[in-house]
């Protein structure tokens, strides 16, 4: 389940979204890159939020250029064409296409597929999650679990999964069920959903000529499962 859905009457061309979070694995925290302050921040767990609504989308690095590779949204990943860009030369394109058929192309290029979620914070602010790898395996299964509950309570991040992958070790985040939202909760997350979905209307029916805001140029740039 989720709070919005693909469409508003209404619309607004300002990106609502305060924070974009990525998991970092070594630091088996969550982290996102402060534009203000000109670096990047740790959030220490336990996170805590209520959950907006999820979308497929691909970032990464493109070696060649020197530069963060990005797309634009989709819902329906089976049957809504993604088109990759690079930042440098801006918005040059890398694919364009259904994301199986454009995936080897996407790959080479350096990009990697992400589910991008976004969610209320305990201060009632806007984030967006990005999840890539293992990560996405960890959330499709809590939301296989429990989409029909997702919707009414806090979903929590106490620690951090530790696994191994050959050689290499890595975490991801464990989600699990919070507390039951109260009322006064419950009207900010529709509130802010209602924000959000004025935004994403925008966004998805011009998408080809607005650039996205929510897409951060601080990307990583390793090839790992997380």
């Amino acid at each position: 389940m989720a709070r919005i859905s693909h469409q508003s009457e209404k619309s607004t061309s300002s990106n609502p979204t305060t924070k974009f979070l990525e998991w970092k694995s070594n630091d088996k925290a969550f982290g996102f890159y402060d534009k203000e302050k000109g670096e990047n921040v740790l959030v220490q767990l336990p996170l805590k939020f209520v959950f907006i609504q999820h979308y497929h989308t691909v970032k990464g690095w493109h070696d060649k250029n020197q530069a963060g590779i990005y797309s634009n949204e989709v819902f329906y990943i089976g049957n809504e064409p993604m088109t990759v860009r690079v930042f440098k030369p801006k918005g040059t394109i890398v694919a364009e296409g259904l994301y199986n058929d454009i995936k080897p192309q996407v790959s080479a290029a350096g990009g990697k597929y992400h589910r991008s979620i976004y969610v209320m914070l305990e201060d009632g602010s806007l984030a967006n999650i990005s999840l890539k790898g293992a990560g996405v395996r960890e959330w499709s299964e809590f939301m296989d679990l429990n989409k029909a509950k997702v919707d009414d309570v806090w979903v929590t991040v106490t620690e951090a999964v530790e696994s191994k992958k050959g050689s290499i070790n890595y975490s991801t985040p464990r989600f699990v069920l919070g507390t039951k939202l109260t009322n006064k909760q419950s009207e900010s997350a529709d509130s802010v959903a209602a924000v959000l979905e004025q935004f994403l209307d925008k966004y998805f029916k011009k998408e080809a000529k607005v650039e996205y805001a929510a897409v951060v140029e601080a990307v990583e740039t390793d090839s790992l499962p997380f």
